[in-house]
């Protein structure tokens, strides 16, 4: 967890960040962390999501993973879990390529991300998934900050929630406004 004035990417500021990218450099703790999500989930979840989605800002590898977990909690005769990223351009936002919308038509999806700011990246990923046919069961991710402004309906499942520090709408900002610049690494 890193000090400091942070741009989440999602219209909102903050002055903590949980780095999650520095514990997804070792394969093997994100697989632990996607076995310990599954876990934690209700068996319904687990027996119906048919695509875990993931952007690819952070949710895509615990995505991915997750997908891969699925099928060997369910028999040999369920159908394999599939896995659909959520692409990033900041000019656009999120967006899902031809091939990945008619995945999600008509099909179950789980949502993954690394870290809930505000919800706003599950919020527009969900709506990708309506606009694509399919419907959001539940979403899931490592740290969640309890700032959440945008609410899907669904099960959210996580494995750490800190109260992390309040976050700015980036018109209301007052680390913005004190001149304190935004923090790089």
């Amino acid at each position: 967890m890193i000090d400091g004035h942070f741009d989440y990417g999602n219209g909102y500021h903050g002055r903590v960040y949980l780095n999650p990218h520095q514990l997804f450099r070792h394969p093997s703790t994100i697989w632990r962390f996607a076995q310990d999500l599954i876990d934690l989930m209700p068996s319904e979840i687990v027996q119906s999501a048919e695509v875990v989605a993931g952007p690819v800002t952070g949710g895509a590898l615990l995505a991915h993973t997750i997908a891969g977990l699925l099928d060997s909690r369910r028999s040999l005769t369920h159908p394999p879990c599939s896995f659909a990223p959520f692409n990033y351009d900041p000019a656009v936002g999120f967006a899902l390529r031809k091939f990945y919308r008619a995945e999600l038509r008509g099909r179950r999806v789980l949502l993954a991300d690394d870290v809930r700011n505000t919800g706003e990246t599950f919020a527009r990923c969900a709506a990708l998934v309506k606009e694509a046919g399919g419907t959001v069961v539940a979403t899931v991710e490592i740290y969640d900050r309890l700032e959440a402004i945008a609410e899907l309906g669904v099960p959210n499942i996580t494995l750490a929630d800190y109260k992390a520090p309040e976050n700015y709408p980036v018109s209301a900002c007052p680390l913005c406004k004190a001149g304190v610049p935004i923090t790089r690494f």
